[in-house]
Protein backbone atom coordinates (compact mmCIF):
# COMPACT_ATOMS: atom_id res chain seq x y z
CA UNK A 1 0.00 0.00 0.00
CA UNK A 2 1.74 2.84 -0.86
CA UNK A 3 0.53 5.77 2.07
CA UNK A 4 2.32 7.92 0.21
CA UNK A 5 0.24 8.63 -2.57
CA UNK A 6 -2.62 8.42 -0.77
CA UNK A 7 -1.24 11.70 0.89
CA UNK A 8 -0.43 13.20 -1.79
CA UNK A 9 -4.06 13.11 -2.86
CA UNK A 10 -4.50 15.19 0.32
CA UNK A 11 -2.30 17.74 -1.29
CA UNK A 12 -3.81 17.29 -3.93
CA UNK A 13 -7.42 18.46 -2.31
CA UNK A 14 -5.99 21.25 -0.48
CA UNK A 15 -4.95 22.99 -3.76
CA UNK A 16 -7.37 22.06 -5.97
CA UNK A 17 -9.35 25.39 -6.93
CA UNK A 18 -13.20 23.75 -6.51
CA UNK A 19 -15.43 26.48 -7.45
CA UNK A 20 -18.20 24.44 -9.11
CA UNK A 21 -19.70 20.97 -9.83
CA UNK A 22 -17.10 21.54 -13.07
CA UNK A 23 -14.47 22.15 -11.01
CA UNK A 24 -14.76 19.05 -9.13
CA UNK A 25 -15.86 17.00 -12.13
CA UNK A 26 -12.38 18.61 -13.69
CA UNK A 27 -10.33 17.40 -10.21
CA UNK A 28 -11.76 13.63 -11.00
CA UNK A 29 -10.54 13.68 -14.40
CA UNK A 30 -8.01 10.99 -13.77
CA UNK A 31 -10.57 9.08 -12.19
CA UNK A 32 -13.67 8.90 -14.45
CA UNK A 33 -15.58 5.98 -13.17
CA UNK A 34 -15.94 8.61 -9.97
CA UNK A 35 -17.15 11.78 -12.47
CA UNK A 36 -20.33 10.08 -13.28
CA UNK A 37 -21.25 9.63 -9.48
CA UNK A 38 -19.97 13.48 -8.18
CA UNK A 39 -22.70 15.38 -6.50
CA UNK A 40 -23.51 18.83 -4.60
CA UNK A 41 -23.19 17.04 -1.77
CA UNK A 42 -19.77 15.55 -2.77
CA UNK A 43 -18.69 19.07 -3.82
CA UNK A 44 -19.67 20.77 -0.30
CA UNK A 45 -18.06 17.58 1.52
CA UNK A 46 -14.76 18.23 -0.37
CA UNK A 47 -14.67 21.98 -0.35
CA UNK A 48 -15.02 21.43 4.17
CA UNK A 49 -12.60 18.94 4.19
CA UNK A 50 -9.95 21.23 1.87
CA UNK A 51 -10.21 23.88 5.14
CA UNK A 52 -9.75 21.68 7.22
CA UNK A 53 -6.60 19.88 5.49
CA UNK A 54 -5.09 23.32 4.78
CA UNK A 55 -4.99 23.80 8.58
CA UNK A 56 -3.44 20.50 9.60
CA UNK A 57 -0.66 21.92 6.67
CA UNK A 58 -0.52 25.29 8.61
CA UNK A 59 -0.50 23.66 12.21
CA UNK A 60 2.74 21.46 10.55
CA UNK A 61 4.46 24.27 9.04
CA UNK A 62 4.80 26.16 12.52
CA UNK A 63 5.66 23.27 14.45
CA UNK A 64 2.17 22.81 16.23
CA UNK A 65 2.51 18.68 16.09
CA UNK A 66 -0.64 18.89 18.83
CA UNK A 67 -2.76 20.63 16.64
CA UNK A 68 -2.42 18.90 13.84
CA UNK A 69 -2.57 15.67 15.47
CA UNK A 70 -5.81 16.92 17.38
CA UNK A 71 -7.27 17.73 13.47
CA UNK A 72 -6.33 14.54 11.55
CA UNK A 73 -7.71 12.35 14.55
CA UNK A 74 -10.94 14.54 14.09
CA UNK A 75 -10.49 14.15 10.34
CA UNK A 76 -10.60 10.45 10.78
CA UNK A 77 -13.32 9.97 12.56
CA UNK A 78 -15.16 12.04 10.34
CA UNK A 79 -14.21 10.26 7.28
CA UNK A 80 -13.36 6.54 8.75
CA UNK A 81 -11.65 4.30 6.24
CA UNK A 82 -11.50 0.53 5.35
CA UNK A 83 -8.73 -1.18 3.74
CA UNK A 84 -10.15 -3.34 0.36
CA UNK A 85 -8.27 -6.03 -1.56
CA UNK A 86 -8.16 -4.61 -5.83
CA UNK A 87 -7.19 -5.94 -8.36
CA UNK A 88 -7.83 -8.18 -11.83
CA UNK A 89 -6.46 -10.68 -11.29
CA UNK A 90 -3.97 -12.80 -9.08
CA UNK A 91 -1.08 -11.37 -10.37
CA UNK A 92 -1.86 -7.82 -9.13
CA UNK A 93 -3.40 -7.92 -6.00
CA UNK A 94 -3.21 -4.98 -3.85
CA UNK A 95 -4.53 -2.86 -0.70
CA UNK A 96 -7.01 0.28 -1.18
CA UNK A 97 -8.19 2.55 1.37
CA UNK A 98 -11.57 3.14 0.69
CA UNK A 99 -14.43 5.14 2.73
CA UNK A 100 -17.36 3.54 4.30
CA UNK A 101 -20.01 5.68 2.70
CA UNK A 102 -21.02 5.25 -1.13
CA UNK A 103 -20.75 9.23 -1.80
CA UNK A 104 -17.25 9.57 -4.12
CA UNK A 105 -15.99 12.54 -0.91
CA UNK A 106 -16.33 9.84 1.33
CA UNK A 107 -13.63 7.39 -0.35
CA UNK A 108 -11.35 10.36 -1.55
CA UNK A 109 -11.41 11.89 1.57
CA UNK A 110 -10.63 7.98 3.62
CA UNK A 111 -7.68 7.58 1.49
CA UNK A 112 -6.34 11.09 1.70
CA UNK A 113 -6.64 11.37 5.60
CA UNK A 114 -5.54 7.97 6.09
CA UNK A 115 -2.40 8.82 3.64
CA UNK A 116 -1.69 11.82 5.71
CA UNK A 117 -2.23 10.63 8.71
CA UNK A 118 0.63 7.73 7.91
CA UNK A 119 2.74 10.57 6.71
CA UNK A 120 2.95 12.52 9.88
CA UNK A 121 3.42 9.49 12.17
CA UNK A 122 6.34 8.31 9.63
CA UNK A 123 7.33 11.83 8.81
CA UNK A 124 6.50 14.14 11.55
CA UNK A 125 4.33 17.48 10.69
CA UNK A 126 7.49 19.50 10.02
CA UNK A 127 7.37 17.76 6.66
CA UNK A 128 4.01 19.32 5.98
CA UNK A 129 4.88 22.46 3.78
CA UNK A 130 3.01 25.83 2.88
CA UNK A 131 4.71 27.45 -0.39
CA UNK A 132 6.80 30.04 0.69
CA UNK A 133 6.06 32.27 -2.26
CA UNK A 134 3.10 34.62 -1.00
CA UNK A 135 1.38 34.79 -4.26
CA UNK A 136 0.85 30.78 -4.07
CA UNK A 137 -0.35 29.33 -1.24
CA UNK A 138 -0.28 25.62 -2.51
CA UNK A 139 0.45 22.76 0.31
CA UNK A 140 2.76 20.29 -0.35
CA UNK A 141 4.67 17.12 1.43
CA UNK A 142 8.32 17.83 1.87
CA UNK A 143 10.52 15.19 0.50
CA UNK A 144 13.80 16.19 0.61
CA UNK A 145 16.61 14.51 2.20
CA UNK A 146 16.90 17.44 4.72
CA UNK A 147 13.60 18.94 5.43
CA UNK A 148 14.88 22.01 3.81
CA UNK A 149 11.91 22.78 1.01
CA UNK A 150 10.04 26.12 0.95
CA UNK A 151 8.41 25.71 -2.21
CA UNK A 152 5.96 23.64 -3.37
CA UNK A 153 7.33 24.16 -6.82
CA UNK A 154 10.15 25.11 -8.99
CA UNK A 155 8.29 27.75 -10.78
CA UNK A 156 7.77 29.28 -6.87
CA UNK A 157 10.97 28.90 -5.89
CA UNK A 158 12.65 30.44 -9.14
CA UNK A 159 9.60 33.55 -9.42
CA UNK A 160 10.14 33.89 -5.48
CA UNK A 161 14.13 34.12 -6.40
CA UNK A 162 14.11 35.86 -8.99
CA UNK A 163 11.54 38.94 -7.30
CA UNK A 164 14.28 39.10 -4.34
CA UNK A 165 17.40 38.96 -6.37
CA UNK A 166 15.57 42.16 -8.48
CA UNK A 167 14.37 43.76 -5.42
CA UNK A 168 17.84 43.58 -4.21
CA UNK A 169 19.25 44.83 -7.08
CA UNK A 170 16.73 47.74 -7.33
CA UNK A 171 17.79 48.46 -3.47
CA UNK A 172 21.51 48.73 -4.43
CA UNK A 173 21.03 51.09 -7.61
CA UNK A 174 18.84 53.42 -5.16
CA UNK A 175 21.51 53.45 -2.96
CA UNK A 176 23.62 54.11 -5.26
CA UNK A 177 22.06 56.69 -6.93
CA UNK A 178 21.04 58.69 -3.24
CA UNK A 179 24.32 60.31 -3.07
CA UNK A 180 24.41 61.63 -5.94
CA UNK A 181 20.97 63.11 -5.62
CA UNK A 182 21.46 64.78 -2.74
CA UNK A 183 24.71 66.16 -4.17
CA UNK A 184 22.89 68.00 -6.47
CA UNK A 185 19.93 68.74 -4.14
CA UNK A 186 22.56 70.86 -2.05
CA UNK A 187 23.80 72.87 -4.92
Amino acid sequence: MDFDEYAQTAVDLVNAPLGDMDALVAFFEAHPWWQSKLSERDLVTMRRAQKRLRGVFEAGTTGNDPEAVTELNALLQAHPMQPRISGHDSSDWHMHVTGRGEAVSAEYLAGAVWGLSVWLCEHGSARFGVCADERCGNVYLDTSSNCCRRFCSERCATRSHVAAHRARKKAELQALQLPAVTADAAR
